[in-house]
């Protein structure tokens, strides 16, 4: 699904270059669960810009589900955005005066999905995410930080994307409700063979993973099977 060669990324303010990341090549199958680890400036961030079509490289060439995204416009990235790519993000990113099924909607409504169907979707989106029925018409507001963060998830999934990408989805979640997130990251990955991309700078949060990539100071040091798995209570999640 991912093939990234020799990908770099490079500000410049002024006179002054900061290089970010300084070749960095992966690749990541189908239906692979992978964790990309590494602490505060160690480039993980920017590589997820990238991966998730929020940026272009500075140079090197990203191919996503056989497209050449590393060259497209601003517009041409936006649309391989809302049709290949799923986010959760840390803060939720949810209206708070929205009900939940609303709030999953509301990317079908960008998409100019037809109003009959969007519904549909949603609810189904939910019920994947595992949020129960019983609250799909409170306020995201009324929600625990868990049932919130399984919101996001949902929304993630509406538009059936190829690629779901975590962005430290338990950053704002006490340990008990972390896991419970993340043995739903497992189930999506498991018993529906999505492809998911995690970032983190947690070493427990990463075992989750099938695959841990660590990355320092702009470079891959170590991609790696994960053979210490950490396996979630299916009955929790």
């Amino acid at each position: 699904m991912i093939q990234c060669n020799n990908i770099t990324k490079v500000y410049k303010n002024g006179d002054t270059e900061t290089k970010v990341l300084k070749g960095v090549s992966l690749a990541i199958k189908t239906g692979e669960f992978v964790a990309i680890m590494g602490p505060s400036g160690s480039g993980k961030s920017t590589l997820m810009h990238i991966l998730g079509a929020l940026d272009s490289p500075t140079s090197g060439t990203y191919t996503l589900d056989g497209e050449d995204v590393s060259k497209l416009s601003d517009d041409q990235l936006a649309e391989v955005r809302g049709k290949k790519i799923g986010f959760v993000f840390q803060a939720f990113n949810l209206l708070s005066r929205a009900t939940v099924l609303r709030n999953v909607m509301l990317p079908l409504v960008y998409a100019g999905t037809k109003p009959e169907e969007r519904q549909k979707k949603a609810q189904k989106a939910l019920l994947s995410a595992g949020l129960d029925e019983d609250r799909w018409n409170h306020l995201s507001n009324q929600l625990s930080g868990g049932q919130i963060q399984r919101v996001a998830i949902a929304r993630a999934l509406v538009n059936d994307p190829a690629l779901i990408m975590a962005d430290e989805p338990t950053g704002n979640l006490d340990t008990k409700t972390g896991q419970i997130v993340l043995g739903t990251f497992q189930r999506l990955n498991e018993e529906q063979g999505r492809t998911i991309i995690l970032i983190t700078h947690e070493q427990e949060v990463a075992e989750h993973a099938d695959r841990i990539i660590f990355i320092r100071d702009g470079l891959i040091i170590e991609d790696k099977k994960n053979l210490h798995k950490r396996m979630i209570d299916k009955n929790l999640v």
